[in-house]
């Protein structure tokens, strides 16, 4: 296409909120002419879904629940006096908790003050808070933050050190730990990824002769496992985690308000820029909103079936972690074997990403040359620094060759039939990440109407679950029936508790790995290893 047919196009696809500082171009991408007229019906469809779930409809028809996330930028919105008051309440007494916090009113058993914040979650209940913090964050932060988002024994470890390093010393390190506050994010309370860090943190302060309470804070729903548990132990705190929030999209809650106030970050801005962002998204033209063009363009790229791979190239170091984000988000509401009909449709998209102008030494080489199964999203920050820019060679700044290998590389991969979407912000801050945030909610929920799926519930993950129980429950069988002496195979072990040969097989490797007190003997084949316990 010629440069001024492309000038032409940009023109026509370019949209941009002023008040916002915010754009999005899509006129990369390749859609036909008819495109918006032929969508209009499912648009229409998608717009209706969206005022019906801000209004309080039940979105989440599986699990009979409202889905109530916009309401958290605007609790206005919220469908009875009780919940808006319930939001406004939790906000409230967050922002006087970390001020509290800040100036030593609430201070460790020592009475020394809270200098680290340590964040145990696991999915939408850390990776919101970490992308947060990583974009906001700075060396003159009140608290710095650790996370434990899994449950590997090496990283509880590796994070401990951190906070707890094994050179400083007992009595420095002692002081680190006590002026560590923990906060443990669970809406169950069950989850137990979340359950397992906890109790390997607590154990850590116990072994430091502290008293875990006197660190801890809950978000967690009203009378789950957690709340029960932190009320029994007094705990410092509690606040509620909403049944009618998902863990992809509760960083609005206490699940990210609190760690941010708590960092020093500016949560009032944050809502805000989702609100702003939220109110724009609103307006019933596909053309000026910014949302549904996001829809509309994973729609046509993917021929409504996810066909195409989003991949996310953030230009900026602060956004490294918006594909990790994105990827739950999109991944998790998207991702469905049925539609709302209960058809059979394995619906989705896949993501991945990491950032610019890194990825151009990277996977870029086979966006411009590979296979084409995807399309690319380009986050583009125009503020580079708000320190004084140094001039690296002929009046080039480094920010310079940022948006210069951006504006290359999109150029460069559309000359190579691969298309692309541009968004972009003035700079990062708590006002834009919200708004950027928001964008991206909205766009996931009008594209769930526009394939006709819900995108609130997470069945997949539900399944996994379960499957973890069952091979733990197997995992007790198994050990009872080690013994000493010759040792048993897992086929004969398998057998004799009507248990899958390689499930057991599994386990038994497991347990070897990590009990010094199983002892394995190789034999010809893989089959004929033996297990026992040390005499």
């Amino acid at each position: 296409m010629a440069s001024s047919s492309l000038w032409q196009r940009f023109q026509e696809y370019f949209l941009r909120y002023a008040d916002l500082d915010f754009s999005i171009d899509i006129s990369r991408m390749k859609f036909p002419a008819d495109f918006f007229e032929k969508m209009q019906p499912r648009i229409e469809k998608a717009f209706a879904a969206m005022r019906e779930l801000e209004a309080g409809a039940i979105a989440n028809p599986n699990e009979k629940r409202m889905v109530g996330h916009y309401w958290l930028r605007n609790p206005a919105l919220a469908p009875n006096a009780e919940l808006r008051a319930e939001i406004e309440q939790t906000n409230k007494r967050i922002k006087q908790f970390a001020a509290d916090v800040h100036a030593g009113k609430i201070a460790d058993e020592n009475g020394r003050p809270f200098r680290h914040v340590l964040l145990i979650g696991i999915g939408g209940s850390a990776l919101g808070p970490e992308f947060v913090a990583d974009a906001l964050g700075s060396v003159h932060d009140p608290m710095d933050i650790y996370f434990l988002d899994n449950t590997d024994p090496d990283g509880f470890d590796r994070v401990f050190d951190k906070i707890d390093p094994p050179k400083d010393g007992f009595a420095v390190a002692n002081n680190r730990v006590s002026q560590t506050l923990v906060v443990v994010v669970s809406k169950s309370g069950g989850t137990k990824e979340t359950r397992n860090g906890m109790l390997e943190v607590e154990a850590k302060f116990k072994q430091k002769g502290l008293h875990f309470g006197k660190h801890a804070v809950a978000v967690t729903g009203v009378g789950s496992e957690l709340d029960k548990y932190a009320e029994q132990n007094q705990w410092l705190a509690r606040f509620p985690m909403h049944d009618w929030i998902g863990g992809r999209t509760s960083v609005m809650s206490a699940v990210g308000l609190l760690p941010m106030a708590l960092e020093g970050f500016n949560i009032d801005e944050f809502l805000a820029g989702a609100a702003a962002m939220d109110e724009r998204t609103r307006i019933p033209d596909a053309t000026q909103n910014a949302a549904m063009l996001l829809a509309l363009m994973w729609y046509y790229v993917g021929k409504g079936k996810g066909e195409k791979d989003m991949v996310i190239l953030p230009y900026k170091d602060r956004l490294a972690l918006f594909s990790k984000y994105l990827q739950q988000l999109v991944m998790e509401s998207l991702g469905k074997e049925k539609d709302l009909g209960g058809d059979i449709v394995h619906q989705g998209i896949a993501v991945y990403g990491n950032k610019g102008s890194t990825d151009q030494h990277a996977y870029v080489q086979q966006l411009r040359d590979g296979v084409l199964n995807f399309f690319v999203t380009f986050i583009e920050v125009d503020k580079d620094r708000h320190g004084t820019a140094l001039k690296i060679e002929n009046g080039i700044t480094s920010g310079d060759y940022l948006h210069g290998f951006l504006r290359g590389t999109r150029s460069a991969l559309y000359e190579s039939g691969r298309e692309s979407i541009t968004v972009s912000i003035a700079e990062v801050n708590a006002f834009n990440i919200g708004a950027l945030i928001a964008v991206y909610e909205r766009a996931v929920g009008f594209y769930a109407s526009l394939v006709n799926i819900n995108a609130y519930d997470q069945p997949g993950v539900e399944a996994g679950k379960k499957a973890a129980t069952r091979l733990l429950q197997l995992q007790k069988q198994v050990r009872e029936k080690l013994t000493t002496g010759a040792g048993k195979t897992a086929e004969e072990i398998a057998h004799s508790i009507d248990a899958d040969p390689e499930d057991v097989f599994h386990v038994l490797r497991h347990l070897a790995s990590n009990d010094p007190h199983i002892r394995t003997t190789a034999g010809n084949e893989t089959v004929d290893e033996k297990f026992s316990l040390e005499q």
